[in-house]
Protein backbone atom coordinates (compact mmCIF):
# COMPACT_ATOMS: atom_id res chain seq x y z
CA UNK A 1 0.00 0.00 0.00
CA UNK A 2 2.89 2.36 0.80
CA UNK A 3 4.88 1.21 -2.21
CA UNK A 4 7.74 -0.32 -0.20
CA UNK A 5 9.76 -3.17 -1.71
CA UNK A 6 12.04 -5.83 -0.17
CA UNK A 7 11.35 -4.59 3.35
CA UNK A 8 13.15 -7.54 4.96
CA UNK A 9 16.28 -6.75 2.94
CA UNK A 10 16.05 -3.11 4.01
CA UNK A 11 15.95 -4.13 7.68
CA UNK A 12 18.92 -6.49 7.31
CA UNK A 13 20.96 -3.92 5.39
CA UNK A 14 20.04 -1.26 7.94
CA UNK A 15 21.22 -3.43 10.83
CA UNK A 16 24.53 -4.11 9.11
CA UNK A 17 25.00 -0.41 8.45
CA UNK A 18 24.15 0.45 12.05
CA UNK A 19 27.00 -1.67 13.39
CA UNK A 20 29.52 -0.17 10.96
CA UNK A 21 32.12 1.87 12.90
CA UNK A 22 31.80 5.64 12.55
CA UNK A 23 31.52 8.87 14.57
CA UNK A 24 28.12 7.90 15.99
CA UNK A 25 29.33 4.58 17.35
CA UNK A 26 32.56 6.17 18.60
CA UNK A 27 30.60 8.78 20.52
CA UNK A 28 28.25 6.25 22.11
CA UNK A 29 31.05 3.89 23.10
CA UNK A 30 33.16 6.74 24.44
CA UNK A 31 30.41 8.12 26.65
CA UNK A 32 29.40 4.65 27.83
CA UNK A 33 32.95 3.73 28.83
CA UNK A 34 33.54 7.14 30.35
CA UNK A 35 30.28 7.73 32.25
CA UNK A 36 28.29 4.50 32.24
CA UNK A 37 25.30 2.93 30.53
CA UNK A 38 22.91 5.79 31.29
CA UNK A 39 25.12 8.35 29.57
CA UNK A 40 25.65 5.96 26.66
CA UNK A 41 21.89 5.50 26.29
CA UNK A 42 21.36 9.27 26.27
CA UNK A 43 24.09 9.60 23.63
CA UNK A 44 22.32 6.92 21.55
CA UNK A 45 19.01 8.77 21.80
CA UNK A 46 20.74 11.98 20.73
CA UNK A 47 22.10 10.20 17.68
CA UNK A 48 18.59 8.94 16.88
CA UNK A 49 17.19 12.47 17.18
CA UNK A 50 19.84 13.70 14.77
CA UNK A 51 18.95 10.89 12.40
CA UNK A 52 15.32 12.06 12.37
CA UNK A 53 16.49 15.39 10.93
CA UNK A 54 17.94 13.58 7.93
CA UNK A 55 14.75 11.58 7.50
CA UNK A 56 12.66 14.75 7.38
CA UNK A 57 15.16 16.37 5.02
CA UNK A 58 15.10 13.39 2.66
CA UNK A 59 11.30 13.27 2.70
CA UNK A 60 11.10 16.98 1.89
CA UNK A 61 13.75 16.73 -0.80
CA UNK A 62 16.31 18.86 1.02
CA UNK A 63 18.94 16.14 0.77
CA UNK A 64 18.64 16.40 -3.00
CA UNK A 65 19.92 19.96 -2.70
CA UNK A 66 23.03 18.69 -0.94
CA UNK A 67 23.54 16.15 -3.68
CA UNK A 68 23.30 18.73 -6.47
CA UNK A 69 24.57 21.95 -4.89
CA UNK A 70 28.31 22.03 -4.31
CA UNK A 71 27.98 25.23 -2.27
CA UNK A 72 25.35 23.83 0.12
CA UNK A 73 27.32 20.65 0.61
CA UNK A 74 30.55 22.57 1.19
CA UNK A 75 28.97 24.77 3.85
CA UNK A 76 27.37 21.89 5.77
CA UNK A 77 30.55 19.86 5.45
CA UNK A 78 32.65 22.61 7.02
CA UNK A 79 30.12 23.25 9.80
CA UNK A 80 29.95 19.55 10.65
CA UNK A 81 33.72 19.15 10.51
CA UNK A 82 34.29 22.21 12.69
CA UNK A 83 31.82 20.92 15.26
CA UNK A 84 33.46 17.48 15.47
CA UNK A 85 36.90 19.06 15.86
CA UNK A 86 35.50 21.35 18.58
CA UNK A 87 34.04 18.35 20.45
CA UNK A 88 37.36 16.53 20.15
CA UNK A 89 39.38 19.49 21.43
CA UNK A 90 36.95 19.97 24.33
CA UNK A 91 37.37 16.32 25.31
CA UNK A 92 41.15 16.62 25.11
CA UNK A 93 41.18 19.82 27.18
CA UNK A 94 38.97 18.38 29.91
CA UNK A 95 40.40 14.87 29.92
CA UNK A 96 40.71 13.72 33.52
CA UNK A 97 38.50 16.47 34.90
CA UNK A 98 35.69 14.07 35.76
CA UNK A 99 38.12 11.77 37.50
CA UNK A 100 39.64 14.68 39.44
CA UNK A 101 36.20 15.57 40.71
CA UNK A 102 35.91 12.20 42.41
CA UNK A 103 32.42 10.91 43.09
CA UNK A 104 30.85 14.00 41.57
CA UNK A 105 32.80 13.62 38.34
CA UNK A 106 29.93 12.18 36.37
CA UNK A 107 27.78 15.21 37.19
CA UNK A 108 30.37 17.46 35.49
CA UNK A 109 28.89 16.50 32.12
CA UNK A 110 25.12 16.88 32.01
CA UNK A 111 22.94 14.32 30.29
CA UNK A 112 21.41 17.20 28.38
CA UNK A 113 24.84 18.14 27.03
CA UNK A 114 25.54 14.53 26.07
CA UNK A 115 22.22 14.34 24.20
CA UNK A 116 22.89 17.60 22.37
CA UNK A 117 26.39 16.53 21.36
CA UNK A 118 25.03 13.23 20.03
CA UNK A 119 22.29 15.06 18.13
CA UNK A 120 24.70 17.49 16.48
CA UNK A 121 27.25 14.77 15.73
CA UNK A 122 24.69 13.06 13.51
CA UNK A 123 22.64 16.03 12.27
CA UNK A 124 25.67 17.96 11.03
CA UNK A 125 27.16 15.02 9.11
CA UNK A 126 26.43 15.57 5.38
CA UNK A 127 27.45 12.00 4.58
CA UNK A 128 24.41 10.78 6.55
CA UNK A 129 22.15 13.07 4.51
CA UNK A 130 23.51 11.73 1.24
CA UNK A 131 23.27 8.17 2.56
CA UNK A 132 19.54 8.51 3.16
CA UNK A 133 19.04 10.04 -0.27
CA UNK A 134 20.89 7.17 -1.96
CA UNK A 135 19.81 4.24 0.23
CA UNK A 136 16.11 4.71 0.94
CA UNK A 137 14.88 5.12 -2.67
CA UNK A 138 16.19 1.63 -3.47
CA UNK A 139 13.30 0.24 -1.42
CA UNK A 140 10.54 2.54 -2.70
CA UNK A 141 8.50 1.52 -5.72
CA UNK A 142 8.27 3.96 -8.61
CA UNK A 143 4.49 3.61 -8.33
CA UNK A 144 4.37 4.48 -4.60
CA UNK A 145 1.33 6.71 -3.98
CA UNK A 146 3.29 9.02 -1.67
CA UNK A 147 7.06 8.94 -1.87
CA UNK A 148 7.58 11.37 1.05
CA UNK A 149 5.44 9.10 3.25
CA UNK A 150 7.43 6.07 2.09
CA UNK A 151 10.65 7.92 2.94
CA UNK A 152 9.35 8.67 6.43
CA UNK A 153 8.21 5.09 7.09
CA UNK A 154 11.54 3.63 5.97
CA UNK A 155 13.39 6.27 7.96
CA UNK A 156 11.43 5.45 11.11
CA UNK A 157 12.15 1.74 10.65
CA UNK A 158 15.85 2.50 10.20
CA UNK A 159 15.89 4.74 13.28
CA UNK A 160 14.05 2.15 15.38
CA UNK A 161 16.44 -0.68 14.55
CA UNK A 162 19.36 1.72 14.86
CA UNK A 163 18.26 2.82 18.32
CA UNK A 164 18.06 -0.79 19.48
CA UNK A 165 21.58 -1.44 18.16
CA UNK A 166 22.97 1.76 19.69
CA UNK A 167 21.40 1.09 23.10
CA UNK A 168 22.83 -2.42 23.01
CA UNK A 169 26.27 -1.04 22.20
CA UNK A 170 25.98 1.45 25.06
CA UNK A 171 25.00 -1.27 27.54
CA UNK A 172 27.69 -3.70 26.38
CA UNK A 173 30.43 -1.04 26.42
CA UNK A 174 29.47 0.13 29.90
CA UNK A 175 29.44 -3.44 31.24
CA UNK A 176 32.79 -4.21 29.62
CA UNK A 177 34.29 -1.02 31.03
CA UNK A 178 33.01 -1.84 34.50
CA UNK A 179 34.31 -5.42 34.25
CA UNK A 180 37.74 -4.12 33.33
CA UNK A 181 37.63 -1.76 36.29
CA UNK A 182 37.90 1.53 34.44
CA UNK A 183 39.44 3.73 37.11
CA UNK A 184 40.35 7.39 36.94
CA UNK A 185 43.48 6.83 34.85
CA UNK A 186 41.62 4.68 32.32
CA UNK A 187 38.76 7.20 32.09
CA UNK A 188 41.29 9.93 31.38
CA UNK A 189 42.82 7.94 28.54
CA UNK A 190 39.36 7.07 27.19
CA UNK A 191 38.54 10.78 27.05
CA UNK A 192 41.85 11.52 25.32
CA UNK A 193 41.36 8.73 22.80
CA UNK A 194 37.78 9.83 22.10
CA UNK A 195 38.88 13.45 21.73
CA UNK A 196 41.66 12.53 19.33
CA UNK A 197 39.29 10.35 17.31
CA UNK A 198 36.76 13.16 16.93
CA UNK A 199 39.45 15.58 15.80
CA UNK A 200 40.61 13.02 13.23
CA UNK A 201 37.06 12.38 12.00
CA UNK A 202 36.39 16.12 11.77
CA UNK A 203 39.53 16.70 9.68
CA UNK A 204 38.64 13.74 7.47
CA UNK A 205 35.09 15.05 7.01
CA UNK A 206 36.46 18.44 5.95
CA UNK A 207 38.08 16.73 2.96
CA UNK A 208 35.07 14.53 2.16
CA UNK A 209 34.06 14.53 -1.49
CA UNK A 210 30.44 14.61 -2.57
CA UNK A 211 30.06 10.83 -2.73
CA UNK A 212 29.10 7.95 -0.49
Amino acid sequence: MLGLTDLWLFVVAGLLLNITPGPDMAYIMGRSAQLGARAGAVAALGITAGCSVHIAAAALGLSAILATSAEAFFILKLVGAAYLVWVGISLLRHAGASAANGANGKAAISLRGIFLQGFLTNALNPKVALFFLAFLPQFISATAPSKPLAFIVLGLIFCTTGTVVCLSIAWFTARASAALGAGSVMRTWIERALGGLFVLIGVRLAFLQRSL
